[in-house]
């Protein structure tokens, strides 16, 4: 095994191991600097609402620089060959793309119920595909729709008459 100093000389990691710790840092950053636009007047538990966003940042930052640290000291040692395909499902990606682009498009028009379950079934589709799967039948969509309406139906209830938080939804009653 050699020493960091050695593994320093002559780096032992990918350019992408580094971009990694600069990443982690820069979004730290923009963190703070959204943060530092939160009131900080202290609240009921004697914090103020800024104060999450400041410990998110602060440990996402220490969270770089050791990431930085550990590219600059021979790479990421005990880092396993990767697993997979040697290249993207591009596929794959356009099916999840498209379920959580059309349930943001259409989570006001058709509601969070059927949005989110309408995502779900595209999500699915893309999942299955990149396995080399059959992406499903006509029978096998019904499944998944069902399925993420039986996902969606409780958190949204919960999140509306629990937690009084105001999603959308089809009818007035607030329960679909």
């Amino acid at each position: 095994m050699t020493t960091p100093e050695a593994n320093s000389e002559n780096p032992n990691h990918r350019p992408g191991q580094l971009a990694m710790g600069i990443g982690a840092l820069i979004l730290a950053a923009v963190l703070a600097w959204g943060a530092m636009d939160i009131p900080s007047d202290a609240g009921y538990a004697g914090v103020g609402p800024n104060f999450l966003p400041w410990v998110i940042s602060a440990a996402l930052g220490l969270c770089g620089v050791m990431l930085i640290r550990e590219v600059l000291t021979g790479g990421y040692r005990q880092m396993e060959e990767p697993s997979g395909a040697a290249r993207g499902d591009w596929r794959a990606l356009a099916w999840v793309s498209a379920g959580v682009l059309l349930n943001a498009a259409l989570i006001t028009t058709i509601g969070f119920i059927l949005s989110c379950s309408l995502c779900f079934v595209l999500a699915v589709r893309g999942l299955r595909a990149s396995e080399g799967k059959p992406a499903g039948d006509l029978r096998q969509t019904a499944k998944d729709a069902v399925t993420g309406m039986l996902i969606a139906a409780p958190v949204f209830w919960l999140f509306t008459q629990l937690l009084a938080v105001n999603l959308p939804g089809i009818t007035a009653s607030g329960w679909i």
